[in-house]
Order: structure tokens, then sequence, then C-alpha cells
């Protein structure tokens, strides 16, 4: 048998991997992960845009999901996603708005950790965010009932197959829950990860509506 220790043994990165010169970084967190974004997209990087997202209940009790980063208010410190209303994480923001995500380049041993207070947008703006999506992913969204018990693959076939004939006769149809989301940023840390094991951690945070810069140890 294998031994989980094993599997879980640390290998140290292999890089190369970025620089990360913490003396020209930009005054706000928003350009800085926007530079990064890029850079993983350049380099290649599979999904950039995958991020986890972490919410809690009223009772703070955390959980935790991979989501697709939507768009981002760069000079807001805003970071869009979009899901159900009616799904568990909808339900827990609709308690408890402040919530955390994460955004992970492996292949350039960047990490990105952004925490703040998430608002919903107006329902005509995520109602026009919906018609943008692909065919496919639009589908998704239409297709039963975000979080809700499933009896079986079967009656998941047949609900895509209303959602789809829904889709033909109103193309312009819309998932009833369907809410884009903007998690306003108050405290990004960014580490890069480095071959020898000199990381680097930077925290932007904000006080006093100014953006205040700190290295940390890592």
């Amino acid at each position: 048998m294998v031994e989980v220790t094993e599997l879980l043994r640390a290998r140290p990165p292999e890089g190369p991997f970025p620089e990360f010169d913490v003396e020209r970084v930009p005054p706000t967190p928003g350009e800085l992960f926007l530079r990064w974004l890029e850079c993983a997209v350049r380099a290649g990087v599979r999904v950039p845009q995958a991020m986890t997202l972490s919410t809690a209940d009223s009772r703070g009790r955390p959980s935790s999901r991979m989501m697709l980063l939507r768009d981002l208010d760069v000079a807001g410190a805003g970071w869009v996603f979009a899901t159900s209303s009616a799904s568990r994480k909808g339900r827990e923001l609709a308690l408890n708005p402040w919530a955390a995500l994460s955004s992970y380049w492996a292949e350039q041993a960047r990490q990105v950790r952004v925490s703040g207070r998430v608002e919903a947008a107006p329902t005509e703006v995520s109602a026009q965010e919906f018609r943008r999506r692909a065919e496919g992913g639009r589908l998704s969204a239409l297709t039963g009932q975000q979080s809700a018990p499933l009896s079986g693959l079967g009656e998941f076939d047949a609900a895509a197959e209303r959602a789809r004939a829904l889709l033909e006769r109103h193309p312009e149809a819309v998932a009833p829950h369907y809410t884009r989301y903007t998690l306003r940023a108050e405290e990004v840390e960014f580490w890069q990860g480095d071959a020898g094991w000199r990381h680097v951690r930077l925290r932007y945070a904000l006080s006093g509506g100014r953006w205040e810069r700190q290295l940390l140890w890592p």
C-alpha cells in the first residue's frame, strides 16, 4: 500500500519562476493582479481564471468551491463571479456577505488571496451578463436547481433536455436566480514562490480609503 505521507511529501518548486520586484509594484492590488493574470495567460497556464471562493453561514461554518473569475474591476478592487443566489454559496452570502477567494498558478508558483465584502448586482445587470454567456454555460445554469438534491442522472438528463428546448424557444431566457457578484477587496495578498525557498509575500490592506503595502514573512 502506498504511504499517504509519501504521496503528500513536499516537493521543492523547480522553476524558473517570474521575478517579483516589490519595489516596483503598482499602488493598487487590482493593477498587480491584472499584471499577474496577463502573465499567466501569456505563459499558457491552464484555466488561469479559476479561483477558490470561500463563504460562511450565519454560524461561521465555512464552505469552499472552485469558481471562474468573470471580470475584474481594477480601479475598484472588485473580483467578479456569478452563480445562483439559491445555491449554498448564494444563500450564505445573503446571510453573511464577507468572503474570501484565492487564485493559484502552480506553473508560476504564484498565489493571490483576496478578502472583503460581496455585493450582488441589480437583476438586469445579471441578466445582461447571462445572455452574453456561451450556450453551454446558459444551458448548465438553466438545468435543474443548483445544490438541490438529485434523484439520479436520468433526472439531470431530462432537465437538460427541457433547458435546451427552452433556449430554442426563448433564446433570451435567463436562469431565475442567476446573479453577478462582486467581491470588494479590503485585503489582498500576493505570494511568489522561489526555487530556493526565498518566497516573497506582499499584502495590500485598505485603510482610510488608501491602500497600504506591507511585506510579510512567508
